[in-house]
């Protein structure tokens, strides 16, 4: 079976900042895969490079089998792939929430607004707020907005899924209703990268956990192994930092 994302050899530079340094990670079609790291790792970068929101310079990253180069067709088959979600929600403030989840599929997949509105509303129930349909995202909480950013996402159909610190833009009583979400998803079956600081999350969806420092990628394992006996100093410091909040 064709690997769902192949990253091999990647650099990126920022001026003379090296943020990725010769990365190489490949995952499996329904695998899910959670990076983690300091902060500067490179950990959002990478995520980044996968759909071409930043631009690597060496190395080749390939997607469902479609090699990611500066030609806009390829760019454009694998965003087709790929939903994405951030830190910020980055949602249509005049829109609704209905709106903010139609648009995409009704410009860019053709499909009628009852079709849209459909898919929508489906999507609203699965992430539990389709009472929120008619309402600004200005009018919600974090969460809230977050799950609708998911949503959003996921009326484009991709098959793949990119977390980049989806709760870090939080307040801590929010945070459990996204991964709540995030871990439905992964129980469905969804191939994911996702970026998280949250262990306790990692350890429950992660099929394989990914530690990055200093643009590289220091150390892979499972979450039993990772989490129980990690084989690097840096990744041990780390989890030690990490765990004890």
């Amino acid at each position: 079976m064709t690997p769902a994302i192949e990253i091999n050899n990647v650099s990126k530079w920022f001026g003379e900042f090296r943020a990725l340094n010769d990365v190489s990670l490949t995952t499996s079609q329904g695998e899910k895969v959670v990076i983690c790291g300091p902060s500067g790792s490179g950990k959002s970068t990478l995520v980044r490079c996968i759909n071409r929101l930043e631009t690597h310079q060496k190395g080749s990253i390939k997607v469902r089998g479609i090699e990611l180069t500066d030609n806009s067709s390829s760019i454009s088959e694998i965003r087709a792939e790929v939903g994405m979600v951030f830190q910020q929600f980055n949602l249509f403030p005049h829109l609704t929430v209905l709106q903010n989840l139609t648009l995409g599929p009704t410009k860019a997949l053709g499909l009628s607004q009852k079709e849209a509105n459909e898919r929508a509303f489906k999507l609203l129930e699965r992430v539990r707020i389709p009472e929120q349909a008619n309402k600004r995202p200005g009018h919600l909480s974090g969460g809230q907005q977050q799950r609708v950013a998911i949503a959003r996402s996921l009326c484009m159909e991709p098959k793949i899924m990119l977390f980049d610190e989806p709760t870090s833009a939080l307040d801590p009583e929010m945070i459990s209703e996204v991964l709540d979400v995030i871990v439905d998803l992964a129980d469905e079956g969804m191939t994911m990268v996702v970026v998280t600081h949250e262990m306790g999350f990692a350890r429950k969806v992660a099929d394989r956990m990914v530690f990055m420092d200093e643009g590289k990628i220091i150390e892979t394992g499972k979450p039993k192994e990772f989490f129980g006996a990690p084989k690097t100093e840096r990744c041990k410091l780390f989890l030690n930092q990490i765990l004890q909040h």
